[in-house]
């Protein structure tokens, strides 16, 4: 990732923060709509869920300078998500739906080069997260 694409992802997700529950909801709403096979995973309060997630990302947004940092972390949580159910498929729709939900919450603000930064960025972070949570519990 550029230094560019990082500060597009950073100052996009900034204009996030103040709708992050609005957010959230759009998010699990599309995820649902597109992927419902994935509903059944959710087993908490979803409202709380979407706090969690609205964190995640941010803690993960303003990481970006410093992939090492969060690399390990990332990769915690993918392992922690096979235990609820989470396969390798089921991250392209969590992509499309994160995408769709930034595209809702910017409107014209989410640009060409918003997207394409925000793509780069969670096809990075998704790989890191599949390939963690395929690897052999000895490895880890």
């Amino acid at each position: 990732m550029t230094p560019s694409q990082i500060d597009l992802i950073q100052d996009s997700f900034r204009k996030v923060v103040p709708i992050a529950d609005q957010a959230a909801g759009l998010f699990y709403g599309r995820l649902f709509e597109i992927a419902p096979q994935v509903k059944p995973l959710f087993k908490g309060d979803i409202t709380t869920q979407g706090k969690k997630l609205m964190t995640t990302l941010g803690v993960v947004v303003a990481g970006l300078r410093d992939l090492p940092a969060i690399v390990p972390a990332a990769e915690t949580l993918a392992r922690r998500h096979v235990d609820y159910g989470v396969k390798a498929e089921h991250y392209a729709p969590v992509g499309a739906a994160l995408l769709w939900t930034l595209e809702q919450g910017l409107g014209d603000a989410f640009t060409p080069e918003v997207k394409a930064a925000w793509t780069d960025a969670y096809a990075l972070l998704s790989s890191v997260m599949i390939s963690a949570a395929e690897a052999p519990v000895a490895a880890q």
